[in-house]
């Protein structure tokens, strides 16, 4: 492709070299670059793409693209821009020929329920013989082939190559979870969202966004993306706040809720741990809905799932036939061990209002103990402690023995941070125990528990790797209690 084309509508300075390149391939890691490459030079956290120019011409580059000031000898061409990450999102957008203006495109953000909201959307559109790809936490999906993804919205360029694949494999239509690191650092700039979906805000990644209102900032950016609709949750507080913020958009806004009043809204609820039914009311009539997962959060994501449907002129039938083919959704409140009314289960919750619905969630149907193994990811500085203290509140509230370890610990001391956990434990009871191996803590909470109890094992949920310093390490929760009560079964038979 001609550098002219694939630089189309992008504003920058040609500080040598001319446009009369032919352009292969694109490249923001020094090692991707290629003969006749373009190496967009970023400015990360940690590593300065700009530090490694030399290393991108050597491999083949001929074109570079920096937003600093930067001499270079070499005979090839150089081009300034402002921001180097939103000109990535551009040059990707136009080197695979603009894909998202190709489907229809969802983008879903908030800090909790993206996951199964985007399984029950995807649920509904396949039921309705509608083709979808999803972009998420689990991986990317296309023609139900699975491929894990680096982050939960990868890179721009990534992004814009997973969108061309799915033109290619002719799908109508893509879901994928947005965010906020993704908004922040403009790696869905340059999409063109039809749909944007909003279900809620919580403390999150405030080591990246400091404060709430930046958090929240940075998650309604996705609604200036929109063209179609903005699908909003009425009942979170930061949903009401969006509302205000967009409701003299041109999009339209469609509301969700249970506890308030909205277009689409959810009456005559009935839980069990197996599922949960309920009535939906739509402006243009309602039916009944059976969701396969516990609790009211998985009502307010089936109804931003159904919200969607809704606004995608989908059939009622479809939608509830959608929505009750969810059988369950990988570390999502997954019961991994069953014995009569004992039973183990792994969720994603990371958060203080994710470990407090999980929790919540299951104290009904358990008629002992509940037993939390659960540690807490978050930076060393007081951000990190008051997310650290603010879980251990909920633990202490909310389960009756709290079994505290290490969550992806990266490149903190574990130690440091369980014993932070286990101090704001400590304030309101004496009921836990720290073990600093998380295997180990597991098979301690298996061991204590005893016929009636609910072990939850939280934080990490679909994952299949510990963090621990630079170190990717495989750590299956499911294969460790599986193998643990096998073992556990045998040693009991042998005593017999």
């Amino acid at each position: 492709m001609l550098l002219e084309s694939v630089v189309k509508d992008l504003d920058f300075t040609i500080v040598k070299g001319n446009m009369d390149v032919s352009v292969e391939s694109i490249a923001y890691d020094s090692r991707e670059a290629k003969e006749n490459s373009l190496f967009v030079a970023i400015s990360g956290f940690v590593v300065d793409g700009h530090d490694f120019i030399t290393k991108a011409i050597q491999n083949g580059s001929t074109v570079i693209v920096v937003e600093k000031d930067i001499q270079i000898a070499a005979d090839i061409t150089v081009l300034k821009v402002s921001d180097t990450r939103d000109a990535m999102a551009l040059i990707g957008s136009n080197f695979y020929h603009r894909p998202t203006e190709h489907f229809n495109l969802i983008g879903i953000t908030g800090t909790n329920g993206k996951t199964s909201t985007t399984y029950f959307i995807k649920s509904i559109f396949e039921q309705a013989k509608k083709s979808i790809g999803l972009i998420g936490t689990i991986g990317t999906v296309i023609n139900n082939n699975v491929t894990k993804n680096k982050n939960t919205t990868p890179e721009s360029l990534d992004l814009q190559k997973i969108f061309a694949d799915m033109v290619e494999a002719k799908s109508d239509n893509c879901i994928m979870e947005v965010s906020s690191h993704a908004l922040s650092l403009k790696r869905v700039a340059h999409s063109s969202f039809n749909m944007g979906i909003f279900t809620n805000l919580t403390p999150d990644h405030l080591e990246l966004h400091n404060t709430m209102d930046e958090y929240f900032n940075a998650k309604a950016m996705l609604f200036d993306l929109t063209s179609e609709y903005n699908i909003v949750n009425v009942d979170d507080e930061y949903g009401q706040k969006l509302i205000k913020r967009i409701e003299e958009y041109d999009t339209e806004l469609i509301t969700y809720g249970i506890d308030t009043k909205a277009e689409i809204y959810a009456t005559d609820i009935h839980y069990s741990f197996e599922h949960t039914t309920f009535t939906v009311q739509t402006p243009k009539g309602n039916f009944d809905v059976k969701v396969n997962l516990p609790g009211k959060i998985y009502v307010y994501n089936s109804l931003a799932a159904i919200a969607c449907a809704y606004c995608a002129g989908i059939e009622v039938k479809d939608i509830q036939a959608g929505i009750s083919n969810v059988e369950g959704i990988k570390g999502r409140l997954e019961v991994i061990y069953k014995e009569d009314d004992y039973r183990i289960v792994v969720d994603f919750a990371h958060t203080e209002d994710s470990l407090e619905k999980a929790l919540t969630t299951l104290r009904p149907y358990t008629t002992g103990k509940i037993i939390l193994v659960f540690g807490v990811y978050a930076p060393g500085d007081k951000r990190g402690l008051s997310k650290r203290r603010s879980m251990g509140k909920v633990a202490a509230k909310y389960a009756d023995f709290s079994v505290v370890t290490s969550d992806n610990p990266k490149e903190y001391d574990p130690n440091l941070i369980i014993d932070e956990i286990s101090e704001s434990i400590d304030e309101e009871t004496s009921a836990y125990y720290k073990v600093l191996d998380r295997e180990e803590a597991i098979k301690f909470a298996i061991d204590m528990s005893e016929k009636g109890d609910t072990i939850l094992i939280a934080g990490k949920g679909h994952e299949t790797a510990q963090l621990i310093g630079k170190e990717e390490i495989p750590f299956n929760e499911t294969e460790i209690v599986t193998t643990f009560m096998k073992h556990r079964a045998k040693t009991r038979e042998r005593a017999r």
